[in-house]
């Protein structure tokens, strides 16, 4: 489903642990990390899809998180040609997402990255809210930026937050 102008509607998912760390997830195979993310399907809402791509992706159910904020409008960014399926080309420009920020009241083990029949992660580490972006694939980076800064509000006004020192590079999470 992709709109007039070209984007196709998604999801973009930040999930943080009591200390404010963020998930990423390593795509297999790839030396790419990124935020759990995810195409809205026909009829579902956005929370909806965010709940569907967070199991699928994380292994999360809705019962292992609870919604701090969601961004008000869409965030777009373009994919570069040669990324764009050949079917697609001409009429597909990117994605538009709506970013949740999402608190994770369950614990690390109830991440599975197989939890779907198609994973998309092989390893998942916890970082700091603001870390260095450089290893997201760059077109993607100011739409990261964006969601981080309009969701940061949502940290401060959670009433669970706890204080504490956040580790640079967390613990690498791989699956065997």
């Amino acid at each position: 489903m992709i709109d007039k102008e070209g984007y196709r509607p998604n999801v973009g998912i930040i999930l943080c642990n009591s200390r404010n760390e963020v998930f990423w997830g390593k795509r297999i195979r790839q030396h790419s990390w990124q935020f759990p993310q995810g195409g809205i399907n026909h009829g579902e809402t956005p929370e909806q899809a965010m709940y569907r791509e967070l199991m699928e992706e994380v292994g999360l159910a809705a019962q292992h998180v609870r919604i701090l904020g969601r961004t008000r409008d869409w965030l777009r960014y373009d994919v570069p040609n040669q990324w764009v399926r050949r079917d697609w080309r001409g009429n597909y420009r990117g994605q538009k997402q709506i970013w949740f920020l999402l608190r994770l009241t369950g614990r690390d083990c109830d991440v599975c990255l197989r939890a779907s029949t198609h994973p998309e992660f092989d390893a998942w580490r916890w970082n700091d809210y603001w870390t260095a972006m450089e290893s997201v694939v760059d077109f993607k980076r100011d739409v990261y930026r964006s969601a981080l800064t309009e969701l940061e509000r949502y940290l401060e006004r959670d009433a669970t937050r706890k204080h504490g020192t956040a580790r640079l590079f967390g613990q690498v999470h791989h699956h065997e």
